[in-house]
């Protein structure tokens, strides 16, 4: 129960690859709320963010679903109840956390876009001098996915920092750009561009706890907005 990109999501990529394909997903990811790394009193609780990103993680990876816990609806705690390891909320107030009710964006975004040409590719992603930076580590790991025949693509974005992707895994020869918000399900269009080169894209907004989904489609493929 960390919030860091760690091994297990570079095993959910294995286990995509393996021969022949089968269905996985990441049964037991951070819960929203759980003390981190199960040392409340050290390192705190997991927040909203800290559950979409492996949400993410594990679908850009390879995953054909994910799964969502809260400390509290775990153990049904209440008021009353003996508590196991500082539950923060009573289960019937935890099942709105705001983590909770993003899930359903993650779906949304991923049946907008056909769904069973869709593969793990963080070459998408042009890394930065400082790997660190981009694609990034720990709690900042950016990821990507794509059409195999080259109709759409997307990168998660975990922090608000400036990136750079090829263009080229797109087939078209004009790019739509989109910013998808994994906090709202909302879309907003970035443009149209020219499919040469690589491309440098800032998120609308900035800073740690900032994600954004970012979409190329090709400009001819006549899809919606993400997420619709």
């Amino acid at each position: 129960h960390t919030p860091n990109f760690t091994g297990s999501y570079e095993n959910t990529l294995k286990d995509y690859k393996r021969t022949p394909a089968k269905p996985m997903m990441d049964g037991e990811p951070l819960y929203e709320d759980h003390p981190i790394e199960f040392n409340a009193e050290r390192n705190g609780h997991s927040v909203s963010v800290d559950v979409r990103r492996p949400l993410y993680w594990d679908l850009f990876s390879g995953a054909f679903g994910h799964t969502y816990g809260h400390h509290s609806v775990w153990q049904m705690w209440q008021p009353g109840r003996d508590p196991i390891n500082f539950p923060l909320l009573p289960w019937y107030e935890a099942v709105d956390q705001p983590g909770a009710w993003q899930m359903q964006f993650g779906r949304r975004l991923m049946e907008s876009r056909p769904f069973l040409t869709r593969i793990p590719d963080d070459s998408v992603i042009v890394p930065h001098d400082v790997k660190t930076s981009v694609p990034g580590a720990g709690r900042y790991r950016f990821v990507a996915t794509r059409d195999k025949n080259g109709s759409y693509a997307m990168v998660y974005v975990p922090v608000g920092r400036p990136f750079t992707v090829r263009m080229d895994v797109i087939s078209g020869k004009k790019v739509t750009a989109w910013w998808y918000n994994p906090r709202n399900g909302k879309a907003q269009k970035i443009g149209n561009f020219s499919n040469e080169g690589t491309h440098t894209f800032v998120p609308p907004q900035l800073g740690e706890n900032s994600d954004w989904i970012l979409v190329l489609d090709d400009a001819d493929a006549g899809f919606k907005a993400p997420g619709k």
